[in-house]
């Protein structure tokens, strides 16, 4: 948000300079009322996929989520007559036999994953032996997938934004601190987002035509609440967490902006305290678990996804790549 330069405006005077006065303007500064919020929500819709018995197929699946239906068949049998047909799954713990809480096999031979976690990624195969005919001799297929657990990115926005400030050891600079943070606090509640502090300075800058001043320079982050975490207005599935975020980033910029008006208004001196207009600013970070990580070249059909990291990699930490390691050989590493 880039703002206009603005007219030198005088320092307060006398009368302003004590307790009260320091954070005079205070109140109608920050008081904004506070707007409703809404959420909507998307129904998913089932998938099925196709097998391939050349190059495996990459099945992606979220995790905590069921799975599309992975058929045990290719594009070319699947309008096709399979006359007895048999279908046998090997998964990367051996044979697939019978149902349990986590896997089923229809009849038809679909593969179906309920509430998946990351020991299920790996390679799948399906044995398929039937008949074209009654006359002809049996055929087998051997179908191949690579079935990927994955998870949104756990991004959140960063903010920086400066404030004319009370010299650099007052308690006012404190006190403003809390009361920004408290109002800022508000406004993102209602969305589940939370506001949190990265960093609070205060410096002397030598400003053009006005001299040494005292600046803030603050930095904190809104991030989307864990639903465990919080029972609010959004339901476990009902808001979409980048939807929430970029409405908590618009109440953010947009209570900027309504400081830069009021303070635009105002025939008295200006608070010893008050937001420099032009200085906010925003980066949008993405976070892997981990053990996950994001790599479109790999998963050009979920380049967005933190994807389980494949065998001979993994991520230790929170970040966006899985790093290279022959030693690795689970998905989903955290160490070398």
């Amino acid at each position: 948000m880039r703002g206009r330069r603005r007219r030198r405006r005088s320092r307060p005077s006398s009368a302003l300079s004590g307790p009260r006065g320091r954070l005079l303007g205070l109140a109608c500064i920050l008081a904004l009322a506070l707007p409703s919020v809404h959420c909507s929500s998307v129904d998913s819709t089932e998938l099925k996929v196709v097998g391939s018995t050349n190059l495996p197929v990459k099945v992606y699946v979220k995790m905590n989520h069921n799975s599309p239906r992975i058929l045990c068949i290719t594009s070319h049998l699947r309008d096709s007559e399979l006359i007895d047909p048999i279908f046998q799954w090997h998964g990367p713990g051996g044979d697939i036999v019978t149902e349990n809480k986590t896997v089923k096999i229809t009849p038809t031979g679909t593969l179906l994953f309920r509430h998946f976690n990351p020991e299920l990624s790996g390679v799948y195969t399906c044995s398929l032996v039937f008949k074209p005919t009654t006359e002809q001799a049996e055929k087998s297929y051997l179908i191949k997938y690579v079935i990927y657990g994955y998870s949104d990115p756990n991004f959140h926005y960063e903010f920086t934004a400066r404030y004319h400030a009370a010299p650099c050891n007052s308690i006012y600079n404190t006190s403003f601190e809390k009361k920004l943070l408290q109002i800022l606090s508000k406004l993102v509640v209602g969305l589940s987002c939370e506001i949190a502090l990265l960093k609070s300075e205060c410096h002397h800058v030598k400003m053009q035509r006005a001299g040494l001043q005292n600046v803030i320079f603050f930095t904190f982050t809104v991030s989307s609440l864990e639903t465990e975490k919080v029972k609010s207005t959004c339901e476990q599935t009902a808001c979409d967490t980048s939807r929430r975020l970029r409405k908590a980033k618009d109440l953010i910029e947009k209570f900027f902006s309504q400081q830069v008006e009021v303070l635009g208004k105002r025939t008295a001196p200006l608070p010893e305290i008050y937001y420099i207009e032009g200085t906010l600013q925003m980066v949008w970070v993405s976070r892997c678990y981990p053990g996950y990580g994001i790599n479109a070249l790999q998963h050009p059909d979920c380049p967005h996804c933190c994807v389980v990291c494949s065998p001979g990699s993994y991520n230790p930490r929170e970040g966006v790549h899985c790093l290279q390691c022959n030693k690795s050989l689970a998905y989903g590493a955290k160490t070398c």
